[in-house]
């Protein structure tokens, strides 16, 4: 089920509010380009700036848009515990098929403290659970010996990578076996992760390139590195432009656009400034994206 594409979904917004209308014409439009599944309200879905029912609220909505066509995968996580554990519960009420919890941020457990932090969150409910290794935002890195003492617990599947280290997953091979499911965070370098063992990317540049980022994906998962890289070589230029910014703000001023949605975000994010606009553009002029 969690192979391949998975748009790390924007959360879009019309005057300050959440814009559900286009959010659920964004999920029909990623069923129709070939996206293998979604993951809304993750750090690209502006969770930091979402109210708790907001967050709810949409996690609900891609679910029901979504209608089963697609795994959903929610974002649940939290630096506290009892707030994921509200977040995990919603998710799996609602019909999520898995969660996505970051490391805890900014409190900085220990290796320790993150083994009791996932524990709870994996026996609060059913739901299966990807862990999402940033340490670059959270200021905290769970080691491959960590992750294979929480990959034991059964619905404890998988990691979202965003290390940027290849040999992570190698590593993470021995220590979590084989079948546990990893997926690059790191949209550049989403093609040899696979070639490294990995089986799919969460995805910011998905949200504007959706079809393309599917079929870098299925021609890695078919052992077709050579078309996997000719695809990534269209996608480079946007994949950096995006990351400029903060990527959300590059990725929602791409969509807007195409006339997905609007280019909004929450403070403290701004809008991009000038310079990043033309190279946001010519990254897609260069995807083939826009005339």
């Amino acid at each position: 089920m969690f192979k391949g594409s998975f748009p790390a979904l924007v959360t879009p917004f019309r005057d300050g509010a959440l814009d559900l209308d286009t959010l659920e014409k964004v999920v029909e439009w990623h069923v129709a380009e070939g996206s293998h599944g979604l993951v809304p309200v993750g750090t690209t879905g502006e969770s930091p700036t979402l109210s708790h029912e907001e967050h709810e609220t949409v996690v609900a909505a891609v679910v029901s848009a979504a209608a089963g066509r697609i795994p959903v995968i929610a974002g649940t996580g939290s630096n506290n515990t009892v707030e994921a554990i509200r977040f995990m519960r919603h998710a799996h009420s609602v019909g999520a098929d898995a969660a996505l919890v970051v490391t805890p941020y900014y409190n900085k457990p220990s290796q320790g403290g993150m083994i009791a932090h996932f524990t709870a969150l994996h026996d609060c409910c059913d739901l299966p659970i990807i862990i999402y290794n940033i340490p670059g935002r959270t200021a905290v890195d769970m080691t491959p010996d960590t992750m294979g003492a929480l990959a034991r617990l059964p619905r404890i599947i998988g990691v979202k990578d965003a290390t940027g280290d290849l040999a992570r997953v190698c590593a993470q091979r021995l220590t979590c076996g084989p079948d546990f499911i990893q997926i690059s965070g790191e949209d550049p370098i989403a093609h040899g992760f696979n070639a490294a063992g990995g089986v799919g990317v969460i995805s910011v540049t998905a949200n504007v390139a959706p079809r393309l980022v599917a079929q870098v994906q299925e021609a890695t998962l078919a052992g077709d590195f050579a078309t996997a890289l000719e695809l990534q070589d269209r996608l480079m230029p946007l994949h950096r432009a995006i990351f400029t910014e903060p990527g959300l703000v590059g990725v929602k001023y791409a969509m807007s656009r195409l006339g997905l949605c609007s280019d909004e975000v929450r403070l403290p994010l701004v809008g991009l400034n000038e310079a990043t606009k033309a190279l946001v553009d010519h990254g897609l002029h260069h995807a083939g994206l826009l005339d």
